[in-house]
């Protein structure tokens, strides 16, 4: 159900680093590189841990840039789970939509708890 968990850091070649080792007995590498943010797994269609820059460019802390995000099977799918969750009591954090041309679809919402999550498919 997770698909990727993401970690706010404040130097990205330091965490890259660290967690590519950390995990590497577990086959685990870095998948994607994409500046800001660097995914980490051991496999395609495998969870992941992404290391971030926060994205409000605020200092990295203990829940900033962390977000839990679960995999969905479509597009339509995503959209069903944002618009639960928002009926739910959540707050829009980023409405349903391409990210990444082709590769990443997304949506982003806040709990009751301010807590971010995110419901995704790839492709």
């Amino acid at each position: 159900m997770i698909g990727y968990t993401t970690l706010g850091v404040s130097d990205m070649e330091r965490a890259k680093q660290f967690y590519a080792e950390l995990f590497a007995s577990k086959g685990a590498k870095i998948v994607t590189d994409m500046g800001r943010i660097a995914f980490i797994s051991t496999g395609r269609g495998q969870p992941m841990l992404a290391v971030c820059e926060p994205y409000d460019k605020q200092p990295a802390s203990a829940g900033n840039g962390t977000m839990v995000a679960f995999v969905a099977d479509s597009k339509e799918e995503v959209d069903a789970i944002y618009a639960r969750a928002i009926e739910l009591g959540a707050i829009d954090d980023g409405a349903p939509g391409q990210r990444i041309p082709d590769r990443f679809y997304g949506a982003y919402v806040r709990d009751a708890d301010n807590n971010k999550l995110c419901f995704f498919v790839f492709g």
